[in-house]
């Protein structure tokens, strides 16, 4: 029997503070509700644990971004909304200008007067609709030029656009005799001298008995000439409107109403027409220019509504200047022959035109991109490119229709249906962030649930399993408090052997 080493107390005390570290342990799950309170608790599940908890609050933030790009995105289309409904303001405006009835002066002026003001608000929409300080409708630092689409002033042909800045209009063959629209004008294509000898080559009409034509709606035929039994007059050979008969006269000749083709070439060199079948040439009879001067100018000097093809070309370039012209903030536009810088004269118009669309200089597109990823992965971006809005940058700029004609109005038409296109594309691509935008917060949201369950499974506390280890470690605490207190006990017999 010994005193200076009492074992089983020294067992019991041991085994005590294990109860006690592993309680402590437990009671410390049980009040924070975490199984992994340090990093001792368990090295592997901590590290699992922190990684999951970077992705997951990464991931919640990504989601609140893409709820602010669809806050943002809204605001611009919202502002295009009104955007569209003034330029289909200004389309009903501008096909009412181009309308024949208007008075000149007061009409097209008035007019005139609220599409200013729908631009000016148009332009106005742009400087001032912005989300967060961001201005969402007119750009970013810097400038660009921007080309302009290519319109066909209404002309009958095939408009190209090269993609460049540059179009080819090819216009639909013209020949002789050949009707015209070109400025809102019906014109008559004429033929020189040298076209109507062409005519009448193509369509075999020679002095050769019984061929017929037409001139300036009246029937001609041809007669050999005869004479008239036994009596010297004759009937002349040439151009007959009637059958001509013997001459009561018998001196006498009866003579023709054109004594042969040559003769009926001059009368339609005049600015006659000449018809066989349904095949007509009208003659030029242009031998002076507007001013009276002599000169030919490609217009008939008896009928302005008859012109050379020449000048059908011309006529047609000068119409696609002005329709070209329109939203042309930097002079740029121009119409030639071969080449853009070759202007179309009376010489050398062939029917295809080489136009330079008109330009402005704009801001640049506004970009900025939304990051919807936990990761620093470029993947992560969604960009947003939304165009400058204005006025200049829609083609409208400067949008006139009070000319007298009309002409400015129905050019004007197809400028504000480019522009209303434009508008509906940015709308369009805004509306389809939009919805991927969506697309993307439901997936995060998903995401974040899932992992977070997972990272639950990890780092929380099962209750029960640990409410079980309490009561256990409860238990042994008691009874190891007990066997100390027993084990202590045990040497006061030495004491007997003392007395």
């Amino acid at each position: 029997m010994v005193v200076q080493h009492n074992m089983q107390a020294a067992n019991a005390n041991r085994m005590l503070n294990v109860t006690t570290s592993a309680q402590s342990k437990t009671t410390e799950k049980l009040s924070s509700g975490y199984r992994i309170n340090r990093a001792a608790d368990d090295a592997a599940g901590l590290t699992i644990s922190e990684k999951m908890r970077k992705q997951i609050r990464g991931l919640d933030q990504a989601s609140t971004n893409a709820q602010d790009g669809v806050s943002s995105v809204q605001t611009a289309e919202g502002a295009l909304t009104e955007v569209h409904s003034m330029l289909q303001r200004m389309n009903e405006l501008a096909t009412q200008a181009a309308n024949g009835t208007n008075s000149k002066d007061s009409d097209r002026q008035a007019i005139q007067d609220e599409i200013d003001q729908l631009t000016t608000e148009i332009d106005r929409v742009s400087e001032t609709t912005k989300f967060n300080e961001t201005y969402l409708l007119k750009g970013e630092a810097g400038t660009k030029t921007i080309n302009m689409k290519a319109h066909d002033a209404g002309l009958k042909g095939t408009l190209t656009d090269n993609g460049d800045g540059t179009a080819t209009f090819v216009m639909d063959t013209l020949n002789a005799g050949d009707k015209v629209s070109i400025g809102g004008k019906s014109y008559t294509i004429g033929s020189d001298e040298a076209d109507v000898d062409t005519w009448f080559t193509d369509n075999s009409i020679n002095d050769t008995a019984n061929k017929k034509v037409t001139v300036n709606g009246t029937e001609y035929t041809y007669v050999d000439g005869t004479n008239a039994s036994a009596t010297a007059g004759a009937i002349k050979a040439g151009w007959y409107a009637k059958t001509p008969t013997a001459p009561t006269d018998t001196t006498a000749s009866t003579k023709p109403d054109f004594d042969d083709v040559t003769k009926i070439k001059e009368a339609i060199n005049k600015g006659g027409t000449a018809q066989t079948g349904t095949k007509t040439v009208t003659g030029m009879n242009d031998k002076n220019n507007a001013a009276g001067a002599a000169g030919a100018d490609g217009v008939s000097d008896t009928d302005a509504t008859v012109i050379s093809k020449k000048k059908a070309y011309e006529l047609a370039s000068k119409e696609l200047l002005k329709a070209n012209q329109i939203g042309d903030t930097e002079n740029s536009a121009k119409v030639g022959v071969g080449a853009v810088d070759k202007p179309v004269s009376l010489i050398n118009g062939t029917g295809t035109f080489q136009i330079q669309t008109g330009s402005a200089k704009v801001a640049n597109s506004l970009s900025f991109s939304l990051h919807v990823g936990a990761d620093a992965d470029m993947t992560n971006k969604i960009q947003v490119n939304i165009d400058a809005m204005d006025s200049a940058s829609l083609g409208i700029k400067g949008l006139n229709v009070k000319d007298d004609s009309g002409n400015a109005a129905t050019y004007a038409v197809d400028a504000i249906s480019d522009a209303i296109s434009k508008v509906s594309s940015q709308r369009s691509s805004l509306g389809a962030v939009q919805n991927r935008l969506e697309h993307t917060i439901n997936n995060l949201d998903n995401v974040v649930e899932n992992t977070t369950t997972a990272e639950s499974r990890i780092r929380d506390t099962d209750m029960a399993e640990e409410m079980v280890n309490y009561s256990k470690n409860n238990i042994l605490a008691q009874a190891g408090q007990s066997m100390l207190a027993q084990a202590n006990q045990s040497n006061q017999g030495v004491l007997s052997l003392l007395q």
